[in-house]
């Protein structure tokens, strides 16, 4: 088995970086041919695995955390055309790890890697917005505002700096005009959060509680504007995973859904900004799209 290795040194803090040599070894140690590529520049994982699809390996893998996945998966997908992905694997190197949980994967190197040798695959679905992929979660509006006041800050870590970007953008916090046309239904008005969802989990919260990775759909959380009292109201049921049961809270699970919004929002894939003001926002649902290396 000959796989590419795509480690983004950044993630978890700078932490993955000291991984590498590990990750080799475990490669080594399982008997698979491991071509790793330590990356240097945002979005260059995306054309390493685009062009590792390519070149006939038998597997892409992504050593690092969401963002690493985000970029090796749109990657995939470019290469994929009209059919599946070349067979997906994860060596977790990130914080947070969303993505590789919600799958029931190992969190240890060792045991990544012995499911990657192993060759299992499963059929996942995986989302677009625009001309960007995704497969855990997406979102719009609020969402990405908190990611954006999270970048800023440069010397907080761990929780406590989420939680001080989220109280940045909640000060901060106007509505966006929206117009959103889904699967039976829409909305027309101010907005403050869309989040679309192909996993049940994002920023370590459950935003889309019994979502499934290969149902064919997406799970949509949506709230319009509403007082700061009910967005506080909102968060702390977040909290808990029962924010959905909120009155103001939209939750439906669709295939597409087409924004306008004004002024434009701001976007995220996985957790990585791409867009700060679209206008225009289209989700599409790609069904069993991905092919993901599983126990």
């Amino acid at each position: 088995m000959r796989v590419k290795v795509i480690l983004n040194p950044y993630a978890n803090r700078w932490g993955a970086k000291a991984q590498a040599p590990a990750t080799e070894a475990a490669f080594r140690a399982a008997g698979v041919d491991c071509d790793l590529v330590i990356t240097q520049t945002v979005n260059q994982g995306i054309d390493e695995a685009e062009a590792a699809a390519r070149a006939g390996y038998d597997a892409v893998i992504a050593a690092g955390g969401d963002g690493t996945i985000n970029e090796v998966i749109n990657g995939l997908l470019r290469a994929a055309g009209d059919g599946p992905t070349k067979p997906f694997g994860i060596v977790p190197l990130g914080t947070a790890n969303d993505f590789n949980l919600m799958a029931g994967l190992p969190k240890e190197i060792a045991a990544s890697v012995a499911v990657i040798a192993a060759g299992r695959t499963r059929q996942i679905d995986a989302g677009q917005v625009n001309d960007r992929f995704f497969i855990n979660n997406s979102a719009a509006a609020m969402e990405p505002m908190v990611t954006l006041e999270n970048i800023k800050m440069k010397r907080l870590s761990g929780e406590i700096r989420y939680i001080v970007a989220l109280i940045r953008a909640l000060a901060k916090l106007k509505p966006w005009t929206m117009t959103l046309a889904w699967d039976g239904g829409g909305y027309e008005g101010p907005a403050y959060l869309l989040s679309v969802c192909n996993s049940p989990r994002t920023g370590g919260f459950m935003m889309a509680p019994g979502a499934l990775l290969d149902d064919g759909q997406l799970d949509m959380v949506f709230a319009p504007q509403v007082s700061k009292g009910a967005v506080i109201s909102i968060l702390l049921k977040l909290m808990q995973g029962k924010h959905i049961e909120h009155p103001a809270v939209t939750f439906r699970r669709v295939t597409a859904i087409d924004v306008r919004s004004r002024p434009g929002t701001p976007l995220h894939s996985d957790g990585e900004i791409f867009a700060e003001s679209a206008e225009t926002v289209r989700y599409r649902v790609l069904p069993g799209k991905v092919t993901l290396l599983t126990p």
